[in-house]
């Protein structure tokens, strides 16, 4: 009987704890800090689904992105330690799926953001892939996924206009070498008029 006490007392202190602990959780996730991107639900797909390849360190960090617009270009480096995020952009980038697209949201002092074939916000590539650990800062120049919520990267992606602290809830996969006088003039409307890897 008394082992019988002590094993209900120990459930009951079980459940106490997974409650609080879920609840601050909750409190956590539901704050409203500055998000990148809204965007529509998606659906997550395992690796085994994606149509692209994962490149290795070496193969993604001997590559270059050039953004091509009428303001002039933006070249940024991209990350191995990204290894995801960096292949998809590449894929993405190699299918031309940039080329034509605008950047539909800008935020002063904050970020650009683009990549979206619906330009406004809610379009994707028709895949979803998961978030990579985030082991840098978000500062100016720095190239990273937008998504509308865990593992929901597709192909918009944003650029830092300024140092910013957020939540490092978006996958940096490259950091801006040449051109942020390009980025500092973009609006809402310009347009990608192409994009390659150099």
């Amino acid at each position: 009987m008394k082992n019988l006490a002590i094993a209900t007392v120990g459930l009951i202190i079980v459940i106490v704890l997974v409650f609080l602990f879920s609840s601050k959780q909750k409190g956590v996730n539901e704050e409203n800090s500055p998000s990148p991107i809204p965007s529509e639900t998606p659906t997550l797909n395992s690796m085994a689904n994606l149509p692209f390849s994962v490149l290795t360190k070496e193969e993604i960090e001997s590559k270059k992105v050039r953004i091509s617009t009428a303001k002039g270009d933006i070249v940024f480096e991209l990350f191995g330690d990204a290894p995801i995020a960096s292949s998809n952009f590449i894929y993405l980038t190699e299918g031309k799926f940039y080329d034509g697209l605008t950047f539909h949201r800008r935020e002063e002092g904050f970020v650009i953001q683009g990549g979206d074939p619906k330009g406004n916000g809610t379009g994707d590539p028709g895949y979803k892939f998961s978030d990579e650990p985030v082991i840098r800062d978000y500062t100016r120049g720095i190239v990273a996924m937008a998504n509308s919520g865990p593992n929901t990267n597709g192909s918009q992606f944003f650029i830092m206009l300024a140092d910013t602290s957020l939540p490092k809830q978006y996958t940096i996969f490259g950091n801006v070498t040449s051109g942020m006088e390009v980025v500092d003039q973009i609006q809402v409307g310009d347009v990608m008029e192409k994009v390659t890897i150099e």
